[in-house]
């Protein structure tokens, strides 16, 4: 009777197995960062231009006599 063979399949560690979630995870979150930075640039530069225009209406609304 012969022994079965041997398979030399490296079981990871726990701390790499937790490195691979850990990664998965953080991609995800620095996506969804990059995302909201994104948005509040547009939100501020959105409100700068309603800044400028409403500036307008005030300088126009004094030089009226």
């Amino acid at each position: 009777m012969q022994a079965a063979p041997v398979r030399a399949t490296a079981i990871p560690s726990f701390s790499a197995a937790l490195r691979a979630v850990e990664s998965l995870l953080m991609s995800s979150g620095q996506r969804t960062a990059r995302r909201n930075a994104w948005t509040s640039v547009l939100e501020d530069r959105r409100r700068a231009k309603d800044r400028v225009e409403a500036q307008r209406v005030l300088d126009r609304a004094a030089d009226r006599p």
